[in-house]
């Protein structure tokens, strides 16, 4: 609308100078009207632009106390990188966080004064612009990166939308955005929060977090309670527990649970059950007999432990109260209350923001400026989070080195609080994961008994069919070999789409690599058409031993990868596990076929791989639970171990080529397991991949180094021949890149 009332007003402008016909020099009046005409016409229509075009102002933050700067030097060094026309630091605005004016001119920075620093055309700031001392100092139509909090700043926006201003809130960005993450300075400040609140009560505190015997006597553990598991909150737990102190933790939200647990805390819960689970990342309100229940809880707790941290918020709205008068001077004397909702109007009652008083012996903290008591540390992280969104509006959307506020862009929108003046706070919803489903509305079930005859016809049908086409495989098979493959294809098939449906999405990675494990196997086909002595001794053998080599590096990479995977998961109060004890089971399998094969019993090849086939499928079935994921990777192993010793027996092999083979798995285990373990945990999920793409060059050479030594008499073998090297080819090069 007002880009609307600009373009009519410079219309009518024009327009009433024709029809006078005045001999008034009328440039001037053109000039000013055709500048509101383009202006409009941009504000309305905005393009991106260039990086090369727009300057970056950081200026100092004037709130009292407030020693955090939106940019670092190493996010100025960032920017000038990415091509901005310049980034222009007030003077002293790193003073607060350790940073110099020399560490901003070595990153490429210019030192200018307040008011160069707010008429850039992107200003980058941390606290709201003061209405009466700093709106003033923004150009018109520029653009405001900062906490703005727009719920509670009408004012401050008015202002702000009548110079036409885009405004992008940092408190704004919808935080269950995974994009997001990186962007997310609530959080930022949140785990600098938590942490420095544990530091402020183990300075209020008179004694020692952890507990001591000494000759002098014994020191009990600090016990410390914390409500409210989210970033904050799970940031003090682990602090407080790292410190040594007995850490409890109560949250509405039953995900919470095992994050505290697995942080060596307690979960306290009340008796009534009832889901603490909203949007945003936030916890909702809960019901009155919930609430009742709660506080009961916690006035129990008050009399037992020496310091409560509470973090609960809710978006838009004061702070609950959770801790009243009463519990806190039902605390033993020395205790500590840390309000990091102080700002909000508090959590515990007895919190004066922005002081520290003594109640009754208890010590209540309550400083809203928690982050920025650690300024170098916040400051750094609120200028790696905001330097990252700002290049991320225009690139994202495809626009490269360009500054681009796209509505699409889901990050953008979400922080956009006004576009060239116009309000688009708040944004519309979007649809989380969190958020619960609408209830759909229950067709009403006829009466009576239910006609099963057209879906019972229809299933027939459809089996009727697949048993057709089955059974035409039968007249278009050229030989007992396609039979035999058809069949244990199609039961293989039939296995692994059942075993694998059922798999937790946690357990993925580490499924995936330990199927990919067993794929090993492909060192079979290899085995198979090895020969020579101690090496080989033509083309087709050193690609068969090639195929064994890559195929031992997946198995000892691929099952050592696995381990590593499932470690990760694992807890302190976990208890201990023997998995070692399969290998009696593994001995067993391998030393009977032995026995029996050596004894003449033909059909004891046939059985072992019978046997290492039922454990590789139960090696995938156990990856589907928790419990017995560490029990699959045994399984596996011992799956695999039997394929190759069957194999073994049935090559008949002198001992010449047996030592080749030897040499070939031995080393090939050796350095797949060696370079599985000396990587870090983050490249794990790439090593997966690049163990998988040797399984693709063992079934290369293979394939190869059949057609090598048999040729292509059969049509069968032919192509199995190709799609095994076509397979092969596209699994090595798709999974290399």
């Amino acid at each position: 609308m007002q880009a609307f009332r600009l373009c009519r007003q410079a219309h009518v402008t024009l327009a009433s100078f024709d029809s006078l016909g005045s001999r008034v020099d009328r440039s001037g009046a053109v000039c000013t009207a055709w500048h509101q005409v383009s202006r409009c016409w941009f504000a309305s229509k905005p393009s991106p632009i260039s990086y090369s075009e727009l300057t970056v102002g950081v200026p100092k933050e004037s709130f009292a106390g407030e020693k955090r700067v939106a940019l670092s030097p190493a996010g100025v060094s960032t920017l000038v990188k990415a091509g901005f026309k310049g980034v222009l630091i007030e003077k002293g605005a790193g003073a607060g966080a350790k940073f110099t004016d020399a560490d901003y001119e070595s990153s490429g920075g210019k030192i200018v004064d307040n008011k160069d620093a707010f008429g850039q055309d992107i200003v980058l700031k941390v606290r709201p612009p003061k209405l009466d001392q700093e709106v003033g100092h923004f150009k018109d139509g520029s653009r405001l990166i900062s906490y703005i909090y727009p719920a509670r700043s009408k004012e401050l926006l008015d202002e702000l939308q009548a110079k036409h201003m885009t405004v992008l809130g940092m408190d704004c960005i919808p935080r269950t955005l995974s994009r997001a993450q990186s962007y997310d300075s609530l959080s930022s400040m949140a785990n600098i929060a938590g942490y420095r609140a544990v530091v402020e009560a183990a300075n209020q505190f008179g004694r020692f977090f952890t507990g001591q015997i000494t000759a002098a006597g014994r020191v009990p553990p600090a016990k410390v309670l914390v409500i409210g598991g989210g970033v904050a909150g799970l940031s003090a737990i682990g602090t407080a527990k790292n410190m040594g102190a007995v850490v409890r933790v109560f949250d509405t939200r039953a995900a919470v649970a095992e994050q505290a647990k697995s942080l060596g805390a307690e979960f306290l819960t009340v008796e009534l059950e009832e889901s603490g689970e909203g949007t945003g990342g936030y916890a909702k309100e809960m019901s009155k007999e919930f609430l009742d229940a709660e506080m009961a809880l916690f006035r129990q707790q008050a009399k037992d432990v020496d310091i409560i941290i509470t973090t609960a918020l809710i978006p838009g709205k004061k702070a609950p109260v959770l801790i009243t008068r009463d519990m806190v001077e039902s605390m033993k004397p020395g205790s500590v209350t840390v309000d990091l909702a102080a700002e909000a109007g508090g959590n515990v009652e007895t919190t004066v923001p922005n002081e520290v008083i003594n109640h009754k012996g208890v010590t209540c903290v309550g400083y809203t400026d928690l982050p920025s008591r650690l300024p170098t540390q916040s400051s750094t992280l609120y200028s790696n989070n905001l330097s990252k969104f700002l290049l991320s509006m225009g690139p994202f959307t495809g626009h490269k080195k360009q500054f681009y506020i796209d509505h699409k862009d889901e990050a953008v929108r979400g922080a956009l609080v006004l576009d060239n003046g116009e309000m688009m706070w708040p944004a519309p919803p979007r649809k989380t994961a969190g958020q619960p489903l609408k209830k759909e509305k229950k067709k009403e079930e006829p009466v009576g008994p239910v006609d099963l005859y057209k879906p019972t016809l229809n299933n027939a049908l459809v089996t009727t069919g697949g048993l057709g086409a089955i059974m035409a495989l039968g007249v278009a098979s050229p030989g007992a070999v396609f039979s035999s493959m058809v069949t244990k294809f199609g039961l293989a098939t039939v296995c692994g789409y059942q075993t694998v449906w059922g798999v937790t999405p946690a357990l993925h990675s580490p499924l995936m690599s330990v199927t990919n494990a067993i794929s090993g196997l492909t060192a079979v086909g290899g085995l198979l058409l090895m020969g020579g002595g101690y090496l080989p001794s033509n083309t087709a053998q050193g690609l068969a031993a090639t195929a064994v080599l890559a195929s031992a590096i997946n198995i000892g990479g691929g099952f050592t990868v696995t381990s590593r995977m499932l470690n990760m998961f694992r807890r302190p109060t976990d208890p201990a596990e023997y998995n070692y004890l399969y290998a009696v089971p593994g001995a067993a399998l391998v030393g009977s076929y032995a026995a029996g094969h050596l004894s003449g019993y033909p059909e004891m090849t046939n059985m072992a791989y019978l046997a290492s086939s039922g454990l590789c499928i139960g090696a995938i079935a156990c990856l589907s639970n928790q419990k017995t994921a560490r029990t699959g990777n045994a399984l596996g192993l011992m799956g695999v171990t039997g394929g190759i010793a069957a194999t073994l027996g049935a090559i008949g092999g002198d001992i010449p080529l047996y030592g080749q083979i030897a040499g070939a798995m031995g080393a090939g285990g050796a350095l797949g397991a060696y370079l599985a373990r000396s990587r870090a945990i983050t490249e794990l999920p790439q090593m997966v991949a690049g163990f998988h793409s040797l399984v693709g060059l063992a079934a290369v050479a293979t394939s190869v180094s059949s057609y090598m030594a048999h040729g292509a008499s059969d049509p069968v073998a032919l192509t199995a021949t190709f799609l095994g090297a076509l397979i092969g080819t596209i699994t090595m090069t798709g999974h290399a890149c």
